[in-house]
């Protein structure tokens, strides 16, 4: 187990932005389970109940998925049962109100609800999924966007507020990472109370940066979505934001 703000990358971790985390007050670790890969800092080592928390939910996305193909396959809004897992519609939901298909907003949806499974055991949590954080706190952090853009310094910290929180912060970039994107961005990101809805956000807005040209544009649009509080989107040199975000110095 990891020392109190101690995280030590394994061969076997590639995302070099996680060498960046420091949080003296809590453990961190690593779970993970197939495609999902979790980075987890909490009061206490909660390795079994985070582990038991993302099967109970890949089980239920999975589930779901064999039943209605196109829940996964869709890259539009997709209607799903009125029965289905809530975890499962609040990904429909999220997605439809930006318009993009439901499992953009998978791994969002994976660290909230994880996320707040967690709670009841340790008051401050911090979830990354693969960029995508769900966070609750009771000290100010700072978070740190990463990229590789030689256009931008590698990382850009940005604050976060303990009474701001839950909160999540999620991130889509066109030219890092395996997610799926259809824009040119450096990064998108995009804060909000709830972690599904950002992260679905992120990818909708992210599909819309072909150039700088068009950073007004995705700003526009994450303005217009109700829940979302901030937002920044960088691409091609150029950065723009939004709403309540708070850009520190970094360390």
């Amino acid at each position: 187990m990891n020392k109190p703000g101690e995280y030590r990358e394994s061969q076997e971790d590639p995302r070099r932005y996680r060498r960046r985390v420091k949080s003296s007050d809590l453990i961190t670790f690593r779970v993970t389970v197939k495609e999902t890969d979790l980075l987890v800092s909490a009061e206490t080592d909660l390795t079994q109940e985070v582990l038991a928390a993302v099967w109970k939910y890949r089980h239920q996305i999975e589930g779901y998925i064999e039943k209605d193909p196109g829940f996964k396959e869709s890259l539009v809004p997709h209607t799903v049962d009125g029965f289905a897992p809530r975890i499962v519609r609040e990904m429909a939901k999220s997605a439809r109100e930006v318009g993009v298909g439901p499992m953009a907003a998978v791994a969002g949806a994976i660290a909230e609800f994880v996320g707040r499974d967690l709670l009841p055991l340790s008051p401050q949590i911090i979830l990354e999924n693969g960029g995508d954080i769900f966070m609750v706190t009771r000290v100010e952090r700072k978070i740190s966007l990463f990229t590789e853009s030689r256009s931008f310094p590698s990382f850009i910290d940005i604050l976060i507020r303990p009474e701001k929180t839950p909160l999540g912060i999620c991130t889509s970039s066109g030219t890092e990472g395996h997610s799926l994107s259809f824009g040119r961005a450096d990064a998108v990101t995009v804060i909000s109370p709830s972690a599904v809805l950002a992260d679905a956000a992120a990818t909708a807005a992210g599909n819309l940066v072909q150039s700088k040209g068009d950073l007004k544009k995705a700003l526009d649009f994450l303005r217009g979505i109700p829940q979302l509080t901030g937002a920044a989107v960088l691409v091609d040199g150029e950065m723009g934001f939004w709403g309540e975000i708070e850009f520190v110095e970094s360390n």
